[in-house]
Formats: C-alpha cells, structure tokens, sequence
C-alpha cells in the first residue's frame, strides 16, 4: 500500500493545482474510520489531524498549510484535533 504523502507547497504548485477551485470540506472535532475508494488530495485550510492507518503503519499529523495526497485503497481513522477546513480533489 502507497503512504500518506505530507508536503508544504508552493504557491506555484497551489496555482498549478487549480486548489482555490476544489470543494471545500470542513468538520469538528472528531474521530471517526474512512476508506479511500479512489485518491484524494487536500490542502489544508484551518486545523489539526492525525490519521492512522488501521492495516499498520505509522500515524501521520497535519496541520494548516499542508498538502496531502491519501492513496486509492487506503483504510484509516481520522483524529480531527482542531475543525478541519480543507479543499479537496478525489480521483
């Protein structure tokens, strides 16, 4: 299975993306399992998080300014720790 992949992006690679032009998701603070049918991108607007893959591995943390790319397949819990506001790209 890929990993988590965390990266603090450019403003080049932000306009690159096109991210002011994905949806936004945002949630409280929370904890709950997901599942990743297809990849997801999301840069991280306001928040904190932990996520956990629950077949093994490490926890990986993210926080406002961060760029992460979830794998396809990919089982986890989320550990929202401050509301989350993010924009997001699935596929």
């Amino acid at each position: 299975m890929d990993k988590i992949i965390v990266e603090k992006p450019s403003a080049e690679k932000l306009a690159e993306l096109g991210v002011t032009r994905w949806p936004i998701w945002t949630k409280e603070v929370s904890k709950f399992t997901w599942n990743y049918a297809s990849q997801e991108i999301a840069y991280i607007l306001e928040g904190e998080v932990t996520v956990i893959p629950n077949e093994g591995g490490e926890e990986v943390k993210f926080q406002a300014g961060d760029l992460v790319t979830f794998p396809q397949g990919l089982s986890c819990t989320w550990n929202i720790k401050k509301a989350l506001r993010k924009h997001y790209q699935m596929g």
